[in-house]
């Protein structure tokens, strides 16, 4: 079984990885946009020097029309477009490369012991309707604004004791990922889903570890580390949800767990965990993203910090330009279903679209002079950083609070903090965000 097992591993690690680096390798050297696009993303040929976004790359991809046809995929950088992608009936949620095709019953097979992660089913973000629609109605009311708001003053709280830990290390350099921006929307979210105090820091371990599951041509260490890492996941919410069945309490995972839909039907454990594990991971994951890139973009721009100081209810507004101009996820994929039109252009059944969100939060045709951080623009909220259409982001209320609270209390209490020499961004291609954010909190 161990060999099987083993054998299943490296066939997914070759589909899924190592043929299609030799193929984005092989079309960058042709030229292909898309080729190009995928290395400079991954930290690549033609990747910006500063971890930044590839807005040239974007500019050209527009340049194309509002659907261009790569190597692999459809690929767009228009926001009209992308959201008339993520809205059409006719596409559907992942990426799907030759499923009907010579390898498909070799995929499906590899497959078939693949651990569950947030882009298998049933997963929210790789199912449809009607499953699509009955799990997200079980974890909405959670997420809702009304849910989210009796949530902001323990939110505050949480802020506001990291902030009072951090104090007797403010002299020094400290890295704000590792001690504040990780450490607030896992605390929060793991309170929603009842995990326990002493867990938590395996909760941002097991996050860290299964965060490259999004990307695309891993090298054989990594894909195998990512594998483990949700394996290590999947083990740790059977017991947590063992012990929830237990003894439940008012939190969301015991509501998971005693919820019945319309037809008095629960979610079965593989259902459960997937739904579980993938709320407790993008929890935080992006929101981490979002609290590290406002710290080093509000420190760049300090005209920017001296406005919010002036004007404190520019505070959600800003939180939603740092969302558009250095989103924590990178694009989203999916498959066409059905012939369709899109973009201007007749899609095929089967065909892949490549939606750039980052791209899409910087077309010049919704966002004046895009390339400009302004707190003060009226309609920052217009990005698709949280997706759009049926798999809008359920926590995007949950993920502004959080950002709105812990951006404005870190420069509260730290007015002058300054970022340090040292700072990285994440080698993840999808999740974009800090890795380490050396920081000294006071002059």
């Amino acid at each position: 079984m161990q060999i099987i097992d083993e054998a299943a591993s490296l066939t997914r690690w070759g589909l899924n990885h190592a043929l299609p680096s030799v193929g984005i390798r092989a079309g960058a050297r042709r030229g292909d946009l898309q080729a190009r696009l995928i290395l400079a993303t991954a930290g690549g040929a033609g990747a910006p020097v500063d971890g930044g976004l590839p807005l040239d790359l974007f500019d050209e991809v527009r340049s194309k029309g509002r659907l261009h046809k790569g190597a692999f995929s459809y690929v767009t950088a228009t926001h009209s477009t992308v959201k008339e992608v993520l809205g059409s009936p006719d596409v559907r949620a992942g990426i799907d490369f030759g499923a009907g095709g010579p390898l498909g019953p070799v995929q499906r097979w590899a497959d078939r012991s693949t651990p569950i992660g947030p882009l298998t089913p049933p997963s929210l973000l790789a199912v449809e309707p009607p499953e699509h629609t009955r799990y997200r109605k079980l974890v909405t009311r959670v997420f809702s604004v009304k849910a989210v708001r009796a949530l902001q003053e323990r939110t505050q709280t949480i802020a506001d004791q990291l902030l009072d830990d951090l104090a007797p290390d403010a002299r020094g350099t400290v890295d704000l990922v590792e001690r504040y921006c990780a450490l607030l929307p896992v605390t929060v979210i793991a309170e929603i889903l009842g995990v326990p105090h002493e867990d938590r820091s395996r909760v941002l371990e097991f996050g860290e570890g299964a965060a490259p599951s999004l990307d695309l041509g891993l090298p054989l260490g990594r894909f195998r580390s990512v594998e483990r890492s949700l394996r290590a996941f999947e083990r740790w919410l059977d017991d947590h949800i063992a012990a929830v069945r237990r003894d439940p309490g008012d939190d969301l995972l015991s509501q998971l767990v005693l919820a019945q839909d319309d037809d008095g039907v629960e979610l079965n454990d593989v259902e459960l965990k997937a739904t579980a594990g993938l709320v407790l991971a993008a929890g935080f994951e992006t929101t981490v993203n979002l609290l590290g890139n406002g710290i080093a973009l509000l420190q760049k721009h300090p005209d920017q910090l001296a406005t919010l100081r002036d004007q404190p209810d520019l505070w959600s507004q800003a939180v939603d330009e740092v969302l558009r101009y250095d989103p924590p996820v990178l694009l989203t994929g999916r498959t066409v279903v059905a012939d369709t039109a899109l973009g201007g252009r007749d899609v095929s059944a089967g065909s892949v679209v490549t939606t750039l969100l980052a791209g899409a939060n910087r077309d010049p045709e919704v966002f004046a002079d895009p390339d400009r951080f302004d707190v003060t623009r009226t309609n920052a909220d217009q990005h698709v950083s949280f997706s759009s259409g049926r798999h809008y982001c359920l926590g995007a209320a949950l993920a502004r609070m959080e950002g709105e609270v812990g951006l404005r209390t870190i420069f509260e209490r730290y007015p002058d903090l300054t970022v340090e020499p040292g700072s990285r961004r994440r080698t993840t291609r999808i999740l974009r965000g800090h890795g380490t954010l050396p920081t000294r909190l006071e002059p």
